[in-house]
């Protein structure tokens, strides 16, 4: 058997679903068995990590697997054909980062919880995340607009595919109301017994498969890690793990119906990007009561899915003449209140005009804060790793989603545009 084969290149039977909610029936009930090959070329591609639970090092079991791949192998196949998940594969630790550097460390909700988990827990999840991938892509089961956590999907494109349809809608002569909703603690949220009945009956998960999903989120546990030292464990009775391989996946299929949802409101358009939903609204002056479509989706969501919506995160942008922007806000009710001049959208400051010319002034700043910074070491640091520090730090911000600059004007573009080597700027 093939690694491809084995992570999920084909399921056997392939059964398509006719749609991607209400469908009952069984069809997907048992996975393929792995091989010591495939665990170990999966195990060669994946990323070392470390993490408080691993009883040995991920360098030190690829020098010994020879002797030890079989009996991990073994045990893999017994989880995968009895529907058991082992209970040292369901342990997290969990480490607190600051969501940003200013924010004030003090304050619990500042910070982002990532749950480390076994290397070996992570090769299991990595083999059935293959064939889930695979399984979803074969019967079209997630969202076309959702970006997230997907191949050949990122917020480039998310933003691409947003940007051009509010272009598109000002070249044709219309406004566009574009709403920003973010979810909070999304991945903590979670509810098992509802992912489970979704699985079931909404993907016809059965079986073993079923049951090890089953197995896999229940009695989880948890621990805090904090330098070298460790909270007492607890039990996790919501919430798909954010650090896991198989967490994310399962998200989007718990949210699911939030495109049903809004697909229900001909006059809206949409673009997911994991708990990210952008809500956007194209009309001319003639069509304002096309907005009563767009604060009736923005209502539903707030109540659907057992998931809540971070109000401090809502943001609302007109892209509309400066004329026009007072009578819009006339007819935005409870959404007039969340008005703001330019919206941060997945790293990307839009403006009323889309000329991104906000973006450019704050990017532009931002790269020569950390230049300055930078030129500190260049008394002490060699020429080549100044560079790889230019790179990791100005680069990576300049080339983040660049391609929404395609039609932006030759001035902003400019600005962003190095005149001299990134060695010499310093």
């Amino acid at each position: 058997m093939t690694l491809g084969r084995a992570l999920g290149a084909s399921i056997t039977p392939s059964p398509v679903l006719n749609s991607n909610i209400g469908h009952s029936d069984s069809l997907w009930s048992s996975f393929i068995p792995v091989t010591v090959e495939d665990i170990k070329a999966a195990l060669e591609k994946m990323r070392p990590s470390s993490c408080p639970l691993d009883v040995v090092p991920s360098s030190l079991l690829l020098k010994v697997w020879d002797v030890v791949g079989p009996h991990i192998t073994k045990l893999f196949i017994i989880s995968l054909s009895t529907g058991s998940v082992p209970s040292y594969f369901k342990q997290a630790a969990l480490s607190p980062i600051l969501k940003k550097p200013n924010l004030d460390p003090s304050e619990p909700g500042n910070y982002r919880q990532i749950s480390k988990h076994s290397f070996l827990a992570k090769i299991l999840e990595k083999s059935v995340a293959g064939q889930l991938t695979t399984f979803l892509d074969l019967n079209n089961v997630l969202d076309k607009f959702q970006s997230g956590f997907r191949k050949m999907h990122s917020t480039e494109t998310a933003l691409l595919k947003v940007s051009n349809d509010v272009l598109m809608a000002a070249d044709s002569g219309q406004y566009t109301v574009l709403v920003s909703l973010n979810l909070s603690s999304a991945f903590d949220t979670v509810d098992h017994k509802i992912l489970l009945h979704r699985l079931h009956n909404d993907l016809g998960f059965s079986g073993t498969v079923l049951k090890w999903f089953s197995s896999y989120l229940n009695n989880r546990t948890f621990s805090v890690c904090v330098n070298k030292s460790r909270s007492e464990v607890a039990s996790l009775l919501h919430g798909v793990p954010q650090g896991s391989v198989l967490g994310p996946i399962l998200l989007l299929l718990y949210n699911c119906p939030l495109g049903e949802i809004i697909k229900s409101f001909t006059n809206v358009s949409y673009h997911l990007y994991v708990d990210d939903i952008q809500l956007y609204c194209s009309f001319k002056d003639i069509e304002f009561n096309k907005l009563a479509d767009l604060l009736d989706c923005s209502e539903r969501i707030k109540a659907s899915n057992c998931l809540q919506l971070n109000s401090s995160k809502t943001g609302t942008l007109l892209i509309a003449p400066e004329q026009k922007v007072l009578l819009i806000k006339q007819h935005l009710s409870s959404l007039s209140s969340s008005v703001q001049t330019s919206l941060r959208n997945l790293g990307v400051l839009f403006d009323q005009f889309m000329s991104l010319s906000c973006h450019s002034k704050h990017l532009v700043k931002n790269c020569f804060y950390h230049l300055r910074n930078i030129s500190k070491l260049r008394a002490f640091t060699s020429k080549s790793d100044l560079e790889m520090i230019i790179h990791a730090f100005i680069s990576s911000r300049l080339d983040y989603c660049n391609s929404i600059f395609t039609c932006c004007n030759k001035s902003n573009v400019s600005r962003l545009q190095p005149t001299e080597g990134p060695y010499d700027q310093i």
